[in-house]
């Protein structure tokens, strides 16, 4: 094992292959070659063979398994002693790829989409070790370098979870966004539904314009290139047919049937889970409510140190403005802004001085107030 590998990344062009270019450079300090099937300037694949010491794939999932296959005849051996990893969203068939090789292997999923921070903090990768001795200790250091909360479990298990987690989820957004399709010519459209929304309506509608949002491939492979897949969604269709069937019978029956066989899921929860996913739900709630109050300040602080935070919140005190919110995002180019709400009946003219004082002073640039 080298103690400060050269790390080659197939796709580099892609979205996560950018990322990790980034992220193995910048955060760790990392010569990092790439290669990407459809950039004819990229390092070639019989450099990133000779040269890298740890290769990973950051591909289409349709494709991955045959392109590493690939690079194992090309390898012809040279892989012994190296490490071998992928980022894609199935694994089994990727794992079984690299296995094919004489590298040590290990299968990666970050549950998101490349992050605009520059680590996974607070997100979830799955590893998936499936041969690994030497390169131990690195990968111990890749992972705590992410500082992503880690679930180990093989190849197998991630895929079967995944359709969970995955298939099934995207499968239920999509399907709403379907309907609300359907319904808008008649109803005006996701604008003119929105008004009426509950928390719950707003978040799956976040979701299913997520999805939408994102590249399509991703979320067609999901479905289609996971073995587990459609059983997962013949369950779900199952119970969709049978709630169906109970709201058009209508009857006491049908009500107790209801009650019987959808609501005792409280039971497979368990106490403790519904406590936890309620109160997550709360707080979800909040933060919606928050960030639409209609008396706000965002701003981008150009100095990152400690106390600029507390800098720019004396301004508030000095002003006499009292804050109600404070909540902090990124922009695609990984910008940290903060929305700060302020209580009703703020003065506005105390909050304009402060908003002019932040800007002329440089503690921070305020992006809008509302």
């Amino acid at each position: 094992m080298h103690p400060s590998p050269t790390i080659g990344i197939v796709g580099s062009a892609g979205t996560y292959g950018r990322w990790l270019q980034a992220f193995f450079a910048r955060r760790m300090g990392l010569r990092v070659l790439g290669h990407d099937p459809g950039d004819a300037n990229s390092d070639a694949p019989d450099a990133l063979l000779d040269q890298a010491d740890v290769l990973l794939f950051a591909t289409p999932i349709r494709v991955t398994a045959a392109l590493i296959d690939d690079y194992v005849r090309r390898s012809a051996g040279r892989e012994a002693g190296r490490l071998w990893l992928d980022v894609t969203s199935i694994k089994q068939g990727a794992v079984e790829a690299m296995l094919r090789s004489r590298a040590e292997v290990v299968g990666l999923h970050p549950m998101t989409a490349p992050p605009k921070a520059p680590t996974m903090k607070g997100r979830v990768v799955v590893v998936c070790e499936a041969r690994l001795d030497r390169w131990r200790p690195w990968v111990q250091s890749l992972l705590e370098a992410l500082e992503a909360e880690c679930v180990h479990a093989s190849a197998e298990r991630h895929d079967q979870m995944m359709a969970l987690v995955q298939a099934m989820v995207h499968a239920s957004h999509l399907a709403q966004a379907g309907v609300l399709d359907e319904y808008a010519g008649r109803l005006g459209g996701l604008g003119a539904i929105m008004p009426f929304r509950s928390a719950s309506f707003e978040l799956d509608a976040a979701i299913a314009a997520r999805i939408l949002s994102l590249n399509p491939a991703i979320y067609e492979e999901i479905q289609f290139g996971n073995t587990h897949s459609a059983e997962v969604l013949d369950r779900l269709l199952a119970q969709l047919t049978e709630l169906r069937d109970l709201v058009r019978a209508g009857d006491d029956a049908a009500r107790t049937r209801f009650r019987e066989r959808f609501l005792r899921s409280r039971e497979a929860f368990g106490p403790q889970a519904l406590a936890d996913g309620n109160y997550a739900y709360e707080r979800v709630g909040y933060l919606l409510a928050d960030l639409v109050g209609p008396r706000y300040t965002s701003v981008h602080l150009p100095e990152d140190r400690a106390g600029s935070l507390c800098t720019l919140l004396h301004v508030f005190e000095r002003h006499g403005v009292s804050l109600e919110s404070i909540h902090s995002s990124r922009t695609p180019g990984g910008e940290v802004h903060f929305r700060i709400g302020f209580v009703r009946g703020t003065d506005a003219a105390a909050l304009a001085r402060a908003v002019t004082e932040i800007d002329a002073s440089g503690v921070g640039r305020v992006l809008e107030s509302g």
